[in-house]
């Protein structure tokens, strides 16, 4: 796993048992948890700067690069503890002043997080949600880059903000996409209001709303739930570069494409478990052909007449 992803997650104490195992790993763990032991031992002050995560990195790496020379040298030894408590106040501070919560999925990884109030959130591939667990009770507020299936608990005004547009509910159940000039909400039960630049709607259950390249459409579906959930992509109508997208994000590979007009309107799908089989159910549709070049390149040509 990617060391700096453990180190966000192990920084808001949000490892599951595997990531805790591969961190625990780490070559530098050990370093780390004596940074955290540490800063246990000061009291917070509400004058003093939190550091990001980029300083704590950056920090940690020169105190741990500090190597005494003579362990009887003090102007050395005592400059690495000052490097210490130094990380050790901005860790501090991080956990006391900072409550918001940050979970993200990378490619290829799905997860499903319950909301203070026992909401639930399955975050598709390559996504992000953040929410304030301190403020939740008066302002129940996710922000979503990427895409997300809701389930809200009954209760007060709930909203999902994307850089796209606002989506509110009360309590229900919807799926919310926004990828790079896509933004597409789907409600599956109850209502849900969707507000984005100028075009504000009120859906019910079965509703779409989207936002593909600046053209909105409205359209219904039958569904009950996204076919993501169950391991499914599923398009009505986009074009064939964002089901490439989803491919790479699906997959964690890089797509290429030789003679091939990524802009050709598709509606089709395919599965997360059989990269194979994915290929061949979104080429043969459209008359192309595929290469598995390495393990993460595929490169999809039209065929040769």
């Amino acid at each position: 796993m990617d060391k700096d992803y453990l180190l966000h997650k192990w920084l808001r104490n949000e490892l599951t048992h595997e990531e805790r195992e591969a961190f625990s790993k780490l070559e530098d763990a050990d370093f780390y948890n004596e940074i955290i032991t540490s800063a246990k031992a000061f009291k917070a002050s509400k004058f003093s700067k939190v550091d990001s995560f980029e300083v704590f990195k950056t920090k940690a790496l020169e105190a741990q690069n500090k190597k005494p020379v003579y362990m009887l040298n003090t102007r050395k030894y005592l400059m690495r503890i000052a490097s210490v408590l130094v990380i050790a106040f901005g860790i501090y501070f991080l956990f006391v002043f900072n409550p918001n919560t940050q979970i993200e999925t990378l490619a290829s990884e799905k997860t499903t997080i319950e909301l203070p109030d026992a909401s639930l959130v399955s975050l598709n591939a390559y996504s992000t949600i953040s929410f304030n667990k301190k403020d939740w009770k008066e302002n129940r507020l996710v922000e979503l880059d990427g895409e997300a299936y809701f389930k809200v608990s009954k209760g007060g005004q709930f909203d999902v903000k994307t850089q796209e547009g606002l989506v509110t509910v009360v309590g229900t159940e919807f799926n919310v996409k926004q990828r790079s000039n896509y933004f597409e909400v789907v409600c599956f039960e109850g209502k849900v209001k969707v507000v984005s630049d100028t075009i504000s709607r009120l859906l019910q259950a079965g509703d779409s709303y989207r936002i593909l390249n600046n053209m909105f459409t409205e359209t219904t579906t039958t569904s009950i739930k996204p076919k993501w959930t169950e391991n499914i992509s599923e398009f009505v109508s986009v074009p064939f570069k964002e089901v490439l997208a989803e491919l790479e994000r699906q997959y964690n590979i890089e797509v290429t494409f030789k003679d091939v007009n990524v802009n050709r309107i598709f509606t089709g799908g395919f599965m997360h478990n059989d990269l194979e089989s994915a290929l061949l159910s979104i080429t043969q549709p459209m008359d192309m052909t595929f290469e598995l070049s390495s393990d993460n390149l595929v490169v999809i040509h039209a065929k040769k007449n």
